[in-house]
């Protein structure tokens, strides 16, 4: 049985990280689940995992969010009611406290994992970056919709909400530069911080444990490299998205050398 969270650990002060491309259930919660797997899989973040594979570190978790939200505090990462999860009715009863517990657990494990591998990349290198993938989604009126509107929804997202731009200014503006200027498809990418999204509990959760060395960018792209209702993907600009984080990997480390990384 293939564990639902797998660590690969790498040479270098980058860490990635996908929490929302996982979709498995224990069968206690599937059990009790009444929101139908396409739902589920919309409201994921799917195919955000391989982008990790750009980059030597990386957490992997097998899980959906709707058994428990890694990028949510504790006492609110698993969704009770509906208002906790966009509205949407996920129940067919209430779930009960050892399912609940068993979810946190998990969750525990994670957090754990994820200290456990940014605690020895400060201690290599004194200063590390973790990117934080998401995938959001842009016609929420249906799959016959319009797209939003792309003033409010950029291709790009860096959410730097918790961060210390004062400490970490340098490598942000170097981050969305090289994005920005990555030839992309014959393109080039709608890069923006803080417009949809600012970050959540896991760049908050760095940002506190690891105040002067960890800074976490939370990387939200719009889902315009696939069909968010279907989930058919389209291949070329997923590919493309890869390359263009892993062109980025050279200013993040030559960041991290003006900023005292070792």
């Amino acid at each position: 049985m293939v564990d639902w969270l797998h660590t690969v650990e790498g040479p270098g002060p980058i860490v990635a990280t996908a929490v929302h491309d996982g979709h498995g259930l224990r069968p206690e919660v599937l059990g009790l689940m009444l929101l139908p797997e396409a739902a589920r899989l919309r409201e994921g973040d799917l195919y955000s995992a391989p982008w990790t594979l750009a980059f030597d570190t990386r957490l992997l978790n097998g899980r959906s969010r709707f058994e428990m939200d890694l990028n949510r505090p504790r006492q609110r990462a698993v969704y009770r009611d509906p208002a906790d999860a966009w509205g949407l009715d996920l129940w067919a009863s209430e779930p009960g406290d050892e399912l609940v517990d068993a979810s946190l657990a998990q969750y525990d494990r994670f957090y754990s994992e994820m200290r456990r591998v940014l605690d020895e990349k400060q201690r290599q290198h004194g200063r590390f970056v973790l990117l934080d993938l998401h995938t959001y989604n842009h016609r929420r009126d249906g799959p016959d919709g319009p797209v939003g509107d792309p003033a409010a929804n950029p291709e790009v997202n860096v959410g730097t909400g918790s961060l210390d731009r004062e400490r970490w200014g340098l490598l942000v503006d170097r981050f969305m530069a090289d994005l920005a200027g990555f030839d992309f498809l014959g393109g080039t990418l709608d890069v923006r911080e803080n417009v949809r999204f600012q970050g959540g509990y896991l760049s908050r959760w760095v940002h506190e444990n690891y105040p002067e060395s960890g800074c976490c960018l939370a990387i939200e792209l719009k889902k315009f490299f696939m069909n968010e209702w279907t989930d058919e993907l389209y291949d070329a600009e997923h590919k493309a998205i890869a390359r263009a984080l892993a062109a980025t990997r050279a200013g993040l480390m030559e960041s991290l050398v003006v900023l005292g990384a070792q």
